[in-house]
């Protein structure tokens, strides 16, 4: 009878959410760049699709889990033995799982803000080809997964036009330690 009792209760208490699940999506561009020791940082400008699904709302404010999406096409030059120059053209990815505070414009599709900014840590997967400066070797890639920081803030053109400038952070747990910085421009609806 208590088993029933608790998960009675607790679908209850839940049941406030199904009515506060609100699916967005934005698309915008994504200037990506990782610093790793004994390369030159050169910055990849793609394309980010930011899906998010909010999971709790209330007037002005929400929390959503949403995967931001940046591809990119990076070129390297690569010399072989003094011979040849071969130009690769390969595809850089940044794919951060982020659970984010919202507050204002942007938050949940309710919200009549003309401002409004956000917040979050994640877990994400990065990653970028890269070229060796100090020799004549190909480019390799370099990937790993790591904890991710995002902030931003939000301006409302109308209640489904919003558009977002947003920075992150994800410092590479693999032997690099590398740090990944990105700072972009979305437009949500």
């Amino acid at each position: 009878m208590s088993k029933r009792f608790i998960l009675s209760t607790l679908a209850l208490s839940l049941s406030g959410f199904v009515f506060s699940q609100t699916f967005m999506q934005g698309l915008g561009v994504n200037v990506v760049m990782q610093s790793l020791p004994g390369y030159s940082v050169k910055p990849a400008v793609g394309i980010i699709y930011s899906p998010k699904f909010s999971f709790f709302e209330n007037d002005h404010s929400s929390l959503t889990v949403g995967l931001p999406l940046t591809l990119a096409y990076v070129g390297t030059y690569d010399t072989m033995a003094g011979k040849e120059t071969v130009i690769n053209i390969r595809l850089m990815l940044d794919a951060p799982l982020m659970i984010n505070y919202n507050y204002g414009a942007g938050s949940n599709k309710k919200d009549a803000g003309r401002f409004g900014f956000f917040a979050g840590i994640g877990f994400g997967y990065h990653t970028n080809p890269y070229a060796d400066n100090k020799s004549d070797s190909l480019a390799y890639v370099e990937s790993g997964f790591g904890p991710v920081f995002n902030t931003g803030f939000r301006f409302a053109k109308d209640r489904h036009h919003i558009f977002e400038f947003r920075f992150s952070y994800m410092k590479a747990m693999d032997i690099s330690k590398s740090d990944i910085f990105s700072i972009g421009a979305i437009l949500n609806w």
